[in-house]
């Protein structure tokens, strides 16, 4: 296996790995398998509860504004879907990229990913994001426009659970009194990345982030919204190692090659490959990707 952090200080990861034809059983095995064994270092699974029909609230993520993979691609909920990888592998990193955390119970999705890190052997990373499909909060019945502060307040209550023997939380949206949640995270924590493009998604991600994801490679936009992050670190006096930058690409070849030098010079510590380019036959994309672009870059 290629150990990435000692020869480049990269790190390599699927993004969307719960999607499609990844989310089969024998699939998503076999998948995460042959993943931690050719040195990818992490599988991020993705979440929509439901995708409303017909929805008007358009993706910021793709030109025309629509999902990735199309409104029907089959999307497992992440964390049973990385609860059932992590059976079959022993040390490749389990993460939601990203989980919408407004439209979940925080009490409840503390539990849930403190039992996934301790089952796991302490191997969660937790992105969140805020969302973007109006009509999927409509669904579950959780309020669009107040999903920032909600996100803010549930990881301050879940860091609670996660860290102190006997827990409470006051807040606008949670609230509770002595509470003991267990088992607690393997890592006494669950390192939580912020995820989207927005500076406010930025400043989060330097004010209380572990990490940051933001859902562009454009190197001007990410070198302002990573400035943005950094000035927030810096406000709340915190050291800017601390803080995680994860990034997606689709290139291959030379041409992955260049982006990955440009992006470590931007302070890119690990970058996620769409699963979508494995599709068809995982094993084999898996491993020309490794030979074409892991094992150069790693080789410098």
């Amino acid at each position: 296996m290629i150990d990435q952090e000692e020869e480049t200080g990269m790190k390599f990861g699927m993004l969307f790995a719960n999607t499609g034809t990844m989310g089969e059983p024998a699939v998503a095995a076999d998948l995460a398998r042959t993943a931690e064994g050719l040195g990818f270092e992490s599988l991020w699974a993705s979440q929509h509860v439901v995708v409303p029909a017909d929805y008007a609230s358009p993706c910021p993520y793709t030109q025309n504004g629509r999902m990735p993979g199309g409104d029907d691609v089959s999307i497992p909920d992440p964390l049973v879907w990385l609860g059932y990888i992590s059976a079959a592998t022993n040390t490749i990193r389990l993460a939601t990229g990203t989980m919408i955390a407004p439209l979940l119970n925080p009490v409840v999705l503390a539990k849930q990913l403190a039992t996934l890190d301790h089952l796991s052997g302490g191997r969660v990373e937790a992105g969140i994001g805020l969302g973007w499909l109006k009509e999927e909060f409509d669904a579950v019945g959780v309020p669009f426009e107040d999903r920032g502060a909600r996100a803010d307040e549930y990881i301050s209550a879940m860091r609670a659970l996660w860290t102190q023997p006997v827990a409470s939380h006051h807040g606008k949206y949670v609230n509770f009194d002595n509470c003991i949640l267990r088992p607690q995270p393997a890592q006494k924590t669950v390192p939580i990345h912020i995820g989207g493009n927005s500076v406010a998604s930025a400043r989060r991600a330097g004010s209380y982030g572990d990490g940051f994801f933001p859902m562009t490679r454009e190197a001007d936009a990410l070198k302002s919204l990573l400035t943005e992050m950094r000035n927030a670190a810096v406000a709340q006096d915190r050291d800017l190692d601390d803080i995680e930058v994860t990034v997606s690409t689709t290139l291959i070849g030379k041409n992955a090659l260049a982006e990955l030098d440009i992006l470590r010079g931007l302070g890119v510590s690990r970058v996620l490959v769409p699963a979508a380019l494995f599709w068809g036959d995982p094993a084999a994309a898996m491993r020309r990707y490794q030979a074409d672009v892991m094992v150069p870059f790693n080789g410098r």
